[in-house]
């Protein structure tokens, strides 16, 4: 018997039972507000101690630990910050760093703007 489709089916049910969170909310490490210069985007590593490559990153409301590596400085390395971040239900977040110096490697975890994901996300409020 092969068992490629039943595992296929398996990922798939798995994945579905992810995406039923009717809170969750989305983390972006992308610029929203393009005219602050200071601002430059993110790569998210991991959030809460789970390391993701996903994008946009899904989350669960809550208090979260994002940890975030900025952009590289002059020297051509790239640091990384933690943010503590408080996230509302159904709520989209672009994380952005803010650097002084383009050149810098140091930046700011910051985020540069929530939204509400609309209709296809619901509030059981």
């Amino acid at each position: 018997m092969n068992r490629a489709p039943v595992a296929a089916l398996c990922s798939v049910v798995a994945l579905h039972g992810c995406a039923t969170n009717p809170e969750t909310s989305q983390l972006l490490g992308e610029r929203f507000i393009l005219t602050n210069l200071d601002t430059h985007p993110v790569q998210i590593v991991s959030v809460d101690g789970r390391s993701t490559t996903l994008r946009p990153v899904p989350v669960a409301p809550g208090q979260r630990r994002v940890v975030l590596r900025g952009p590289p400085g002059g020297a051509g390395f790239s640091e990384v910050q933690a943010l503590a971040l408080e996230v509302a239900p159904c709520t989209r977040y672009y994380l952005v760093a803010v650097k002084a110096n383009p050149l810098d490697t140091t930046f700011t975890p910051r985020v540069d703007h929530a939204m509400p994901l609309g209709s296809s996300c619901r509030n059981p409020d």
